[in-house]
């Protein structure tokens, strides 16, 4: 069958990379929607110009109409940097944009996918999380932009499937990594790529005992598609559950690329969850699905992109 799909942030980390996966099936024409907030064209580089290819930049926050079959909703700010800079931006995103994506499904009988959130969780009573979980969040913090526009976007999900039959899929994703994510995005992977690349310490935020799970971008990819193709609604939790605290992964990561510089303690932000771990049993059980790279080989993949990227050659 020929599916016409559409990306909302496309041009994003994770969106380019689902893009690739699904311009790899002959069978697929693929329309990305981006307003290059946190996207970049570079990421699709390689596509602009094919024939089964689309890039529309457009802000979702506006109405949109075009003919699809599915609709992989991945538009948003998704790191602390941006969304702290721009909250109202964020919320409109979340809020707004669904809104938009949900009418368009409605009118033209797409399939939706949404990308929500392990933040939905908030800082979590209950470890590790299962989709059952409630969570525990501040309404009124520096991060609920972000936590609580997800939240209502999973809301208006189900709202518009009650009320209009729509299908629909969510993900709840977890910390993702690898290529191609912005070098200066606040994320914790990102950073101290960046800066053992640069030379700098690895700044820990205080207590490092705090923990994080990371998905490698690939794995997360085909997470995404299985959820999508599936007969199950979710929410699903799709994630890695190997854990690992913020002192762990800075010293993995000097260990990597540079057993030269140091690890230093600075202060924490505020909401920083303590503890992040998907419970993906159910991922697991109804899509077969459950991560294959580890983040001892998933590092080096990223850290090559980052090379090239911030023009650090490895010393011979």
């Amino acid at each position: 069958v020929n599916m016409r799909i559409l990306v909302t942030g496309g041009a994003g980390f994770i969106g380019s990379h689902l893009v690739d996966k699904l311009m790899e099936n002959e069978k697929n024409e693929v329309i990305v929607v981006d307003n290059y907030f946190t996207g970049s064209k570079e990421n699709l580089r390689k596509w602009i110009g094919h024939p089964r290819f689309e890039l529309i930049r457009h802000d979702i926050t506006a109405p949109l109409l075009v003919e699809v079959d599915q609709i992989y909703h991945l538009a948003c700010p998704a790191s602390p940097i941006f969304y702290k800079h721009n909250p109202v931006k964020t919320i409109k995103t979340n809020v707004i944009g669904t809104l938009n994506m949900l009418g368009l499904a409605k009118r033209v009988g797409a399939r939706i996918l949404l990308t929500s959130t392990s933040e939905v969780y908030g800082d979590p009573l209950v470890h590790p999380q299962p989709e059952s979980y409630w969570g525990n969040v501040n309404p009124i913090g520096v991060r609920s932009c972000y936590d609580e526009g997800k939240r209502v976007a999973e809301t208006l999900m189900f709202d518009y499937h009650r009320q209009h039959g729509i299908e629909i899929r969510i993900a709840r994703i977890f910390n993702t990594y690898g290529p191609r994510m912005n070098i200066d995005d606040g994320r914790v992977v990102s950073n101290f790529i960046a800066q053992a690349l640069r030379g700098e310490p690895l700044t820990v935020q205080a207590p490092g005992t705090q923990t994080r799970s990371f998905c490698y971008v690939s794995d997360m990819v085909d997470g995404l598609i299985r959820l999508m193709e599936g007969q199950h609604t979710g929410p699903i939790n799709i994630g890695n559950p190997g854990e690992f605290t913020m002192q762990e992964l800075a010293e993995t990561v000097k260990e990597l690329i540079n057993p030269d510089i140091e690890i230093k303690m600075v202060e924490n932000t505020p909401d920083d969850p303590r503890q992040r771990k998907p419970d993906i049993t159910k991922a697991k059980e109804l899509l077969g699905w459950e991560p294959k790279i580890k983040l001892r080989d998933g590092l080096p993949l990223m850290e090559e992109d980052f090379r090239q990227r911030l023009g650090v050659p490895r010393k011979k």
